[in-house]
């Protein structure tokens, strides 16, 4: 059961993760699936680990990096990554949940779809904007680099400290609980 928690909650962050990014959880699991004992993926997850697949996610992190940094650049690719980065986190979900054989792998995909694609949505749809409207665009390239950090620092404690991530997942869920319970006290007064 434990290793069943530890590998859901790994997963769940990594597809969150790539909601931010596409590429960098897939290159991290990819690089700590191949130099070092932190994870194990099963097949077909493994081609992950693959040098060639590594060189290739490095060139696309660069690629999205870059693209985020340079104004109306980033609009469009935003709008390329509406399709990729759902993609990537189902990706990231089942490579990292596969490794518990207990969770299908429908499920699995399907859970790092609408992980990664709401955090998207989120990024995309509400915050991007609302940086753009109020600062003139200015605020776009500090926040495109912080999403970058987060998403690396959420990859990596991802896989090396599930358990923080399962604890993020219980404080969250509990906000939005108590959010929409306020909101719904509000309406009815």
């Amino acid at each position: 059961m434990p290793q069943l928690l530890t590998g859901i909650f790994t997963a769940f962050g990594l597809s969150a993760s790539a909601g931010l990014n596409a590429y960098i959880p897939l290159l991290i699991v990819g690089l700590l699936a191949r130099y070092t004992d932190l994870i194990k993926l099963n097949e077909p997850w493994n081609t992950l680990s693959n040098a060639w697949i590594i060189l290739l996610l490095c060139i696309l992190v660069i690629i999205e990096m870059l693209a985020d940094k340079v104004p109306a650049v980033n609009h469009i690719n935003d709008l390329i990554q509406t399709i990729v980065r759902p993609a990537a986190g189902a990706i990231a979900f089942a490579a990292s949940a596969n490794v518990v054989t207990d969770v299908s792998p429908v499920l699995a995909l399907a859970c790092g779809l609408l992980v990664a694609g709401t955090v998207h949505v989120a990024k995309a749809g509400v915050v991007r904007p609302m940086v753009t409207a109020t600062t003139g665009g200015a605020g776009n390239t500090p926040v495109s680099i912080a999403e970058d950090v987060i998403s690396t620092a959420l990859s990596i404690v991802a896989v090396v400290l599930p358990i923080l991530i399962g604890t993020l997942l219980v404080v969250l869920a509990s906000f939005i609980v108590y959010w929409l319970y306020k909101r719904a006290n509000k309406e009815t007064t």
